[in-house]
């Protein structure tokens, strides 16, 4: 698969873009929306990959607590996704860029037709200067929200199938810590940031602990999971913390940010 030379798949999660409460995190989504724009000035082609749909309408419904039922959870997903779109269109307008709304779910990976339609879409707009922001159709797809036959399984995963899709260059996925540790550095103060992985063993994977943060469902397991498909094609990938989307720049030009995990080269 050949790449496309500054095509940058940015995946953004629920801890980036909310607090501990489940408000939005305003600053977090005018900082992407500036540096993104920034780079699509500066001649990148980015896609942004955002997860928060039921975390934030969960919010703005005014739950207490993130839902069990299926049912709720797709109705969260659906008026969140409305929020959130809607911030970023404002701020993304606010640097005059145009932004695309791209909702996937299973059927749209693994049918032939649609999978190339797709594709020919994502082409579309970024030939076009449009920044097409993605997420999983949740409010329609069970799978992807607690089956077992997921195939995204997370949104990190998503991110992967994306780049994959898209031939990027690079996959950025922003984390709530500063890459891939030795050990989990939210529990151990002497634990070491691991600068390159070249090689994603089972001596990797063991380190990967369980879940995230409590607001997202992602932890750094599925991290793991996106960058060996995405290393599998080539494909750099840096986890990287959401707090600075400044590191972005830095991430564009080559220069060391989190953790690079080195894609393979065929």
């Amino acid at each position: 698969m050949e790449l496309v030379k500054n095509r940058i798949v940015i995946k953004v999660g629920t801890s980036t873009l909310t607090n501990e409460r489940g408000e939005k995190k305003l600053r977090s989504f005018d900082q992407l929306a500036r540096v993104i724009s920034d780079l699509n000035n500066l001649g990148y082609e980015t896609i942004l990959v955002s997860s928060g749909a039921i975390a934030v309408g969960v919010n703005k419904l005014q739950m207490k607590e993130r839902p069990q039922e299926m049912r709720l959870k797709q109705a969260s997903a659906a008026v969140g996704q409305c929020r959130i779109l809607s911030l970023y269109s404002k701020f993304f307008n606010e640097y005059d860029k145009i932004i695309a709304q791209i909702l996937l779910n299973a059927d749209d990976i693994t049918h032939e037709e649609k999978k190339e339609n797709l594709i020919n879409t994502f082409d579309t707009l970024l030939e076009m200067g449009v920044i097409p922001i993605v997420n999983e159709n949740d409010s329609v797809s069970y799978k992807e929200i607690e089956s077992e036959d997921k195939i995204f399984g997370d949104n990190d995963m998503l991110s992967a199938v994306v780049a994959v899709l898209c031939r990027a260059e690079k996959l950025v996925i922003f984390s709530d810590i500063d890459g891939f540790f030795d050990k989990d550095p939210r529990l151990y103060t002497d634990a070491k940031l691991i600068e390159c992985i070249t090689h994603i063993d089972e001596e990797v994977i063991s380190l990967a602990g369980g879940a995230g943060s409590r607001r997202g469902t992602g932890g750094m397991k599925t991290k793991l999971q996106a960058a060996t498909l995405a290393t599998g094609q080539g494909i750099d990938t840096i986890i990287t913390n959401g707090s600075n989307s400044f590191s972005l720049y830095d991430i564009a030009d080559g220069k060391k940010v989190g953790t690079l995990f080195s894609g393979r080269k065929k």
